[in-house]
């Protein structure tokens, strides 16, 4: 029988600790979670995605610009101009870029962020045909993420009879579009109502 000094023993021992955990943590755990999360919530685990044709085009965790064509697209300071014939989502500091998730970092009392709420209203309200007083705060407020895909009920009520009159459609049609698409608080108190404004467009898209 081999006899190895106490400490080759220790170090023997360790890397066979190593070695088991690492099949334990580092393979047989993530594999089983991904079978679990793969049958029990596939379409969570693979990012909610929005597919046309058989094709992904969007996340509905993700949010998107619904912008008409820069004008000018060589032009980086140009804003973006949003296109009256779909819902649009709340402000983003980022421009829904997800490669730039993140917030404006400006406190409630910077007068930067205050100057940028009122124009943000003044641009809303001319854009619904609305009083400004009636715009809803998530269209004043760029989310924490600035990827947020909802919109409040209040929101999208606001936009129909613009998304309406764009598209020659009926307000009641989509209004009733609107009321679909509202989901409750998760397990019935917790956060507020909301509205997916890309599944809302992708419906949109749809009704005739």
């Amino acid at each position: 029988m081999l006899h190895l000094p106490p400490s080759l023993r220790r170090h023997l021992s360790a890397l066979r600790m190593l070695l088991v955990f690492t099949v334990l943590t580092g393979i047989a755990y993530p594999l089983a979670v991904t079978g679990i999360a793969q049958l029990a919530f596939r379409d969570a685990a693979n990012g909610s995605l929005v597919e046309e044709d058989g094709r992904p085009v969007a996340s509905a965790l993700l949010g998107q610009n619904f912008a008409l064509p820069k004008r000018n697209p060589g032009n980086p300071a140009e804003r973006l101009r949003p296109d009256p014939r779909w819902f649009q989502p709340r402000p983003s500091a980022g421009d829904y870029d997800p490669r730039a998730s993140g917030a404006s970092n400006l406190g409630p009392d910077n007068p930067a962020l205050i100057a940028s709420v009122e124009e943000r209203r003044a641009a809303a309200a001319a854009f619904d045909d609305v009083p400004p007083a009636s715009v809803p705060v998530d269209a004043l407020t760029a989310s924490g993420s600035g990827l947020d895909p909802d919109i409040s009920p209040a929101y999208a009520r606001e936009q129909a009879a613009r998304v309406a009159r764009a598209r020659g459609l009926p307000v009641r049609r989509v209004e009733e579009l609107v009321a679909a698409h509202v989901q409750g608080r998760f397990l019935g108190f917790l956060g507020e109502q909301r509205v997916d404004v890309v599944a809302l467009n992708r419906d949109l898209a749809r009704l005739r």
